[in-house]
């Protein structure tokens, strides 16, 4: 299903929040809960949002869809050598992958062409705030002559 939420803010803060699927307005401050009494009591602002639920968000939906959201990015992927925490291991690798779209990522170490499981911490996948994402891999392990890792 679609929702509209309706945000009303002033000076970087939500105050009032309109939510179709709540079907009412919400308050967050006193002045947006005395506002949101005062519209869910109107059934004609009422109706006004759930109009525009109709509107505009399930007549743009299909152009939404097609100019956004099934777009992808492939990422930007940098390898490199960094200091291990005084562990177990002398080595470990660092490997970045930046600029992603959508969220869903997976990152694979493979030493010889084996995945590696032990030695690997990762973050979650980071949002930079304008649609893309980030994530860090780290690979903690004894170096061996003559082995490839990637």
């Amino acid at each position: 299903g679609i929702e509209l939420i309706d945000s009303y803010v002033f000076n970087k803060a939500e105050y009032v929040r309109f939510n179709s699927t709540v079907g009412r307005y919400v308050g967050y401050t006193e002045y947006g809960v005395k506002n949101a009494k005062a519209w869910n009591s109107d059934a004609g602002i009422l109706g006004q949002e759930q109009a525009e639920l109709e509107r505009i968000c399930k007549t743009h939906a299909a152009i939404y869809y097609s100019n956004i959201l099934d777009k992808t990015a492939e990422p930007h992927v940098r390898l490199s050598s960094v200091t291990p925490p005084s562990g177990r291991h002398p080595a470990m690798l660092m490997c970045s992958a930046y600029d992603f779209y959508p969220k869903p990522i997976r990152v694979t170490w493979l030493r010889d062409g084996r995945e590696v499981k032990s030695g690997v911490t990762s973050t979650e996948e980071l949002a930079n705030g304008d649609w893309y994402y980030q994530i860090h891999s780290h690979l903690e392990y004894t170096p061996k002559s003559g082995e490839k890792i990637s």
